[in-house]
């Protein structure tokens, strides 16, 4: 899923910014009128490929003319306030260094325009079978060339007690082989969700009993490796901690299943709380309690 552009022109701010003007998709409006952080992080892709297309460079182009692939290795977000369905959002993406770009997203225009996401987002171009042309990628971004996803450190794996096993289809995939960054930010979704689910703490029950609505505030997924079409991956998800009483720290990861052995393919944390809709203290963050802490953080579940 990607973001849908909104009519009107790309502005270039300077040598290194673009400035695209985007919209959330209607679909990721899942609870209300709201955007979830799914479609954030999207967005912040978005943002990122028209840095590139701006300059020539779109992952068409990339493709047929360079014999590349385009891909993202590594993205992080911050989110300090809503999103709405009917929001048009203006991105500011500079590049730092070699391959990783910030991200800056506003929603609304002019004096009252407000900032919804900062992020960081590390990109790689990487040579694939499936293009016919040979390796032949301009000089300014010859520095992003790489043979294999690098997104950085590979923290311990949480504790298996709680997971499920997905093959890769094709349409987790891009460049007609290997599960692309987006799958892994959908997969954290479904991660948190089924493991909420499995304490009792579904997103339903939660919103009917108590009225609060899920409310992300920090996410990041990073590729360690390549997993490609029908092989096996091993989603496994866990709670670390809850913070001050009002979020908790989940952790994800991914590995591809091979006979008896793993292979560490993403990772991926989060910082979810609650936000109440309802009484005097609606839209505030909802303190989260010890019997939904116990829960969270059981040991037998994890």
């Amino acid at each position: 899923m990607s973001a849908e552009p909104a009519a009107g022109p790309v502005t270039v701010e300077g040598a290194g910014s673009v400035v695209p003007a985007l919209r959330p998709r209607y679909a990721s409006a899942n609870i209300r009128t709201w955007i979830g952080f799914k479609q954030f992080m999207e967005l912040a892709q978005e943002a990122v490929l028209g840095w590139f297309r701006q300059r020539g460079f779109g992952p068409r182009h990339l493709f047929h003319e360079c014999g590349v692939g385009l891909r993202v290795l590594d993205s992080s977000v911050l989110l300090p306030a809503v999103l709405e369905v009917d929001d048009e959002v203006t991105a500011e993406v500079t590049r730092n260094g070699v391959d990783t770009f910030t991200v800056r997203l506003r929603a609304g225009g002019g004096a009252a325009a407000q900032r919804v996401l900062r992020g960081k987002v590390t990109v790689a171009l990487v040579p694939e079978a499936a293009a016919e042309a040979g390796v032949d990628v301009p000089d300014e971004l010859r520095a992003m060339l790489g043979s294999a996803p690098e997104g950085g450190g590979r923290p311990p794996a949480p504790p298996d007690g709680f997971g499920w096993n997905w093959r890769v289809r094709y349409f987790h995939c891009h460049y007609s082989d290997v599960v692309q960054h987006s799958t892994y930010v959908a997969a954290l979704e479904e991660a948190v969700d089924r493991f909420l689910h499995e304490v009792g703490l579904s997103v339903p029950s939660v919103l009917s009993g108590r009225g609060w609505i899920p409310v992300v505030s920090r996410a990041r997924v990073t590729l360690h490796g390549d997993a490609r079409m029908d092989e096996v991956v091993r989603t496994t998800f866990g709670v670390d901690d809850v913070v001050a009483g009002r979020a908790f720290e989940g952790r994800m990861a991914c590995h591809v299943v091979e006979g008896g052995r793993r292979r560490m393919v993403a990772d991926g944390t989060i910082l979810h709380g609650y936000a109440m809709t309802k009484g005097e203290r609606a839209g505030e963050l909802a303190e989260l309690g010890d019997e939904m802490t116990e829960l969270l953080l059981g040991k037998g579940v994890r």
